[in-house]
């Protein structure tokens, strides 16, 4: 491993020296003392402290004691990263897919997963780096290698965690996976089919603390939830709009997702998900024949493309004024997005043209004119 991530892979690494000298020290004893203890010279404990050599393994137990420590204490290891170390991690190695060659990244990606192959939330996120990443592949196969592994990291956190969003987060993975694989058969048994209609917790939650006496604490669960909602609302409405075979309902269903888009001014507070709705829209029209509503919301797409939303993070507003903090304290990641600004613009830039349903629309000036800017803008 190399580069901006050995940082942190080497301040994990077994620490037994400092742990024997702090302890030592704590204790009030020479190193010869210890050395008498332990049946080694004193040269062997002064190389422990160290760092040169480690004591054999058959005398770790028998040391461990001597300091009234577990093995794992004695060598200072923590096979757990803490949310700060897995953010840090997550975005080196999200930077590093930007400008180093995918082989050598996933080969990262994959050294972390063993260094801590029982940090779940880690192995979450590393799945997560692959499915954002895979299409950064030198071949087909590669990147379908990598969703493969991402797959197994997925499975084998549900086989083993014990936290219930981990649980859902690695399931919802799990599914993309699958579809990716084209497995979506799977999909099925993993997810079941149609839910129940459910109610949201957080009315409940927020009657909760406003009893105990907390009532910012209920006002920030309350914008969460709504802020959650909204973004579900948008991805259900933006995913119906892949149906087309009804053009009223088709029509109807892009008004009411942009009005919802509007009412919750979602150009500043997630440009991200209005960006998606926008070219699912537009193909739509496309495929209804209407040229000229697809080049409206093309345009509308690029005009906040190229607006000042960048770098893209998750926030609040006027409206939702407590979710930043609601999102630092909840969000693994924090307010950062799966990827790194700068894939994010490359990816923004070249959508028009990589789609396939915009093919009828090569010809046309305008949508010339919109790819042209867009890729002077985004790619400066």
């Amino acid at each position: 491993m190399k580069g901006r991530e050995m940082s942190l892979m080497n301040k994990k690494d077994l620490g037994l020296g400092g742990v024997v000298t702090e302890y030592r020290r704590k204790r009030g004893i020479t190193q010869e003392k210890l050395a008498e203890h332990m049946g080694v010279s004193k040269a062997s404990v002064s190389k422990w402290e160290t760092g040169a050599t480690y004591p054999d393994i058959t005398l770790l137990p028998r040391l461990a004691a001597f300091f009234g420590l577990s093995v794992d204490e004695l060598l200072g290891y923590e096979p757990q990263l803490t949310r700060q170390e897995i953010r840090k991690l997550y975005h080196e190695l999200c930077l590093r897919f930007t400008c180093e060659p995918f082989p050598t990244v996933l080969e990262a990606c994959r050294e972390a997963a063993k260094t801590y192959f029982s940090c779940f939330p880690l192995l979450l996120q590393i799945a997560s780096l692959l499915l954002n990443h895979f299409m950064l592949a030198n071949t087909p196969e590669q990147g379908l290698a990598a969703i493969q592994e991402a797959l197994a990291l997925l499975q084998r956190i549900r086989r083993e965690s014990r936290e219930p969003e981990l649980l859902t987060q690695a399931a919802d993975l799990e599914a993309l996976c699958l579809l990716q694989l084209g497995r979506a058969e799977e999909v099925f048994s993993l997810l079941g089919t149609a839910s129940m209609l459910r109610m949201p917790s957080e009315p409940l939650l927020s009657q909760a603390y406003q009893a105990i006496g907390e009532p910012r604490q209920a006002r920030k669960l309350l914008q969460a939830g709504i802020y959650q909602s909204v973004l579900e609302l948008i991805s259900l409405l933006n995913a119906y709009l892949e149906y087309r075979g009804n053009s009223d309902t088709f029509r109807e269903t892009c008004r009411r997702a942009l009005a919802v888009s509007e009412a919750f001014q979602l150009e500043t507070l997630h440009p991200a998900i209005l960006l998606a709705l926008y070219l699912t829209a537009a193909q739509g029209f496309l495929s209804l024949g209407d040229k000229e509503a697809a080049l409206e919301l093309l345009e509308r797409y690029g005009a906040l493309a190229s607006s000042e939303i960048y770098p893209i993070r998750l926030h609040g507003d006027s409206y939702f004024d407590l979710l930043d903090e609601w999102l630092e304290e909840t969000l693994l990641l924090g307010s950062a997005p799966p990827r790194n600004d700068q894939f994010i613009q490359k990816d923004i830039a070249e959508a028009l043209t990589k789609i396939p349903a915009f093919t009828p629309l090569h010809s046309e000036p305008k949508f010339q004119a919109l790819c042209s800017r867009l890729h002077k803008e985004m790619t400066l």
